[in-house]
């Protein structure tokens, strides 16, 4: 396993690692959970990501009772949540002091833990100013209820504002940012967050590497059973399949898997591979159902050193979505 620097700061992330997002709570069970944790920390994964709108708590509830019963030793482990959507009620929500510290304090109930490593604000917040949501994501670090704090799907601006409150005011600055990122979704990390990652030393944590399945191929033939986009409640995921940007991207997909197979690889890998060689990533989240899809992700990162210049020209004439301004990572 590779270990990565989180942005500007002391802490290694291992450059793939395993989110609870669908599968927790959802799709796979206690057991299950399990079985892919610990394939994952086998396979030198020390990051596990989460959040509390997974399942509506109950991801964070599993995950927490597995590494209960684990017993992995807790200093190895890079543990997140995310706060925003955390119930029905008018403070259940968003990102006011009352629901960031009483979010993250319900987190760390379920999940068992004293602290959490990582914690994100899922979304921006409109209604709350910036200057409240840094100053209680200061006050649970300064609790050691958090170590370290960032945002989800900000805008760059927005985590410019907060990171300007923060030394402002003395307090802890955002570090990290989890976007969504992968061969299709490329405009924030490559173009709009491309000066961040020198101003001011920002960390990526990106999610949906493999593009809701996509970017595997298994929907090259529809949508099989069983599958992400045939679960309940993911219908706004199966509209953009059945879209016609969606039936784009399963032809590139056709077009992309004849070059994972001149590498050997699955066409999973060749997406996360791509995702690795970006040196402004610095941890790609997996997602599985299952051991043997553990497996085939940490693989990837065999790939890695296969991706060449002239197989990065092929997949880019493919893709024809590189953003301006261009960021070449090779």
């Amino acid at each position: 396993m590779e270990y990565r620097y989180l942005g500007n700061s002391g802490l290694q992330v291992s450059a793939l690692s395993l989110g609870a997002w669908v599968t927790y709570g959802g799709q796979v069970g206690e057991e299950v959970a399990y079985q892919c944790m610990d394939a994952a920390i086998k396979a030198g994964v020390n990051f596990f990501d989460n959040a509390e709108a997974y399942a509506n708590g109950e991801a964070e509830t599993v995950m927490g009772n597995v590494l209960k019963k684990a017993g992995w030793k807790r200093s190895d482990l890079v543990i997140s949540t995310k706060i925003f959507w955390g119930g029905r009620g008018p403070n259940d929500t968003g990102l006011s002091r009352k629901h960031v510290i009483e979010g993250t304090l319900a987190s760390l109930e379920r999940m068992q833990l004293d602290y959490i490593d990582l914690l994100f604000c899922h979304r921006p917040d409109i209604r709350t100013p910036i200057e409240e949501t840094v100053r209680a994501m200061n006050y649970l670090i300064d609790q050691g209820k958090v170590f370290y704090w960032g945002t989800s799907e900000w805008s760059a601006d927005k985590i410019m504002e907060a990171w300007a409150v923060a030394r402002r005011e003395n307090l802890i600055p955002p570090l990290m940012e989890q976007p969504h990122y992968n061969m299709f979704t490329r405009e924030r990390v490559e173009g709009e967050y491309a000066r961040l990652y020198q101003e001011i030393g920002l960390g990526t944590t990106i999610w949906s590497p493999l593009d809701s399945g996509i970017l595997t191929g298994k929907y090259n033939q529809g949508i099989p059973k069983d599958s992400r986009l045939d679960l309940d409640g993911f219908d706004w995921l199966r509209e953009g399949y059945e879209s016609q940007e969606g039936k784009e991207k399963i032809i590139k997909v056709g077009q992309l898997m004849p070059i994972a197979e001149e590498l050997g690889c699955t066409m999973a890998q060749l997406a996360l591979a791509w995702c690795l060689l970006n040196p402004d990533v610095s941890t790609v989240i997996t997602g599985a159902s299952k051991t043997e899809q553990v497996e085939e992700n940490m693989a990837s990162l065999e790939i890695v050193p296969k991706l060449t210049d002239e197989v990065l020209d092929r997949i880019e004439e493919i893709l024809d979505n590189k953003p301006k301004p261009e960021i070449d990572f090779r």
